[in-house]
């Protein structure tokens, strides 16, 4: 084994025993005051519902340990039995070398890591999400969601990773530069056309209807300096009783989004509060400063790839024998192997990133509460999507930490009483 393989493992059995070891702190704590829901929030559940998110959060927890270990093993073997080299050389007999056979290739094993989810995708749904009312969704419509989803990442991906590779021969040492150049700009066209070509794709979009509901939205998205010209129903109880609501795209492009079930299970005033929060965002300039984030984090990446591609030892590592590559290396499978590796990083920066979005969902609160001149409308709205949605009331603060991007319901509505 390795100098780097070692690393691998180290860094692997931490992530997943600290991911483990947060699971069960929270199901302890949920097991604490599994009784009845905390002072502060007893009017939010009753006896029943309660029981039942407690339940809920303690299979989701098993399920989520179980399938960590899994995940763990799985990545084990892909890179240390030698796998992807197999894999690669039996790619490379077949369609040789070249950037189409490097992107293809990529795309492949993805896919094919992908498939082994599938089964963990299932039981979540038709199991887990089924056994509590949540799953809308049919045997039929999943797996056509799975189809469509993989034939968008065919047609989109290819291309994109094509243009990538191909960046490292005609560009040179320079070529992360215009990759990371192409990446913001690939992200920035996204935000406008998802919501316009590939959203429609999966769930139907309606405009709301005219009405009281609707003339109140406008009118808050006037007052608040939001001008939007339309405001659409999104059919998410098709695939999950589960609710949301948000807006995408930027400048003349933007529009908010709501669920049809957050439209059924909200009264006017406290959709109005939630379309408040949501203009909260906007207005507070959170999606700029994500969308600045992001970008240091993609240049950073590149950056690092770039050190990688041409590090025979980096290859080696891992078994690729680094002489078929040649001296700028192989793109395709630098991108993979630091795809499959990133996640061992980015699980440990996950709190800090975390605490900014919380941050941003404070300052957002904060906005929806003078929007509407009071707080109880929104807490009055996240009391009841709680309800619904089976929310765990009172998280271990370090699971918190870890997985949470939004406060829990009582510390925003501290935050917002204070």
């Amino acid at each position: 084994m390795t100098n780097l393989e070692i690393v691998f493992v180290i860094a692997l059995v931490a992530k997943i025993s600290m991911g483990c070891l947060l699971e069960a702190l929270n199901r302890q704590r949920v097991r604490q005051f599994g009784h009845e829901a905390p002072e502060d929030l007893s009017d939010v559940m009753d006896p029943e519902t309660y029981a039942k998110s407690n339940r809920y959060t303690l299979t989701k927890s098993r399920f989520s340990s179980f399938q960590m270990c899994v995940d763990g093993l799985v990545l084990s073997a892909v890179l240390l039995s030698g796998l992807l080299p197999a894999i690669f050389n039996w790619w490379s007999g077949i369609w040789a070398s070249g950037n189409v056979s490097s992107a293809f290739f990529l795309i492949f094993v993805s896919m094919f890591l992908g498939i082994l989810g599938i089964p963990f995708d299932y039981w979540s749904q038709f199991k887990i999400e089924e056994r509590f009312g949540f799953n809308r969704s049919s045997l039929k419509l999943w797996v056509s969601d799975k189809i469509k989803g993989a034939l968008i990442g065919l047609v989109i991906g290819f291309p994109l990773i094509w243009l990538l590779i191909s960046f490292v021969g005609w560009l040179g040492n320079w070529w992360w530069i215009y990759a990371f150049a192409v990446m913001m700009a690939f992200q920035l066209l996204m935000m406008i056309l998802y919501p316009m070509i590939i959203m429609p794709l999966f769930n139907k979009l309606s405009a709301l209807e005219e009405g009281s509901l609707k003339d109140r939205l406008i009118d808050l998205s006037d007052r608040a300096g939001f001008k939007a010209k339309t405001i659409q129903v999104m059919d998410g109880s098709k695939r999950s009783g589960h609710s949301n609501a948000f807006f995408t795209g930027f400048g003349k492009f933007r529009r908010i989004v709501l669920f049809d079930t957050l439209i059924d299970q909200l009264s006017e005033e406290e959709l109005e509060a939630v379309l408040a929060h949501e203009i909260g965002h906007y207005k507070k300039g959170h999606i700029p400063k994500m969308i600045a984030i992001s970008a240091l984090m993609m240049l950073l990446a590149f950056w690092i790839i770039d050190l990688l591609i041409s590090s025979s030892l980096f290859y080696e590592s891992f078994g690729f024998s680094p002489i078929i590559f040649g001296e700028i290396g192989n793109l395709g499978v630098a991108l993979l192997l630091f795809s499959l590796l990133g996640g061992l990083v980015t699980f440990w920066t996950s709190p800090v990133f975390n605490s900014m979005s919380r941050k941003h969902e404070y300052e957002a609160d904060a906005f929806a509460r003078d929007a509407v001149g009071d707080w109880k409308p929104l807490s009055q709205a996240l009391r009841k999507l709680s309800e619904k949605n089976l929310s765990n009331l009172n998280p271990h603060p370090l699971y918190s930490g870890f997985h949470y991007s939004h406060p829990t319901l009582l510390e925003r509505e501290r935050a917002m009483r204070s």
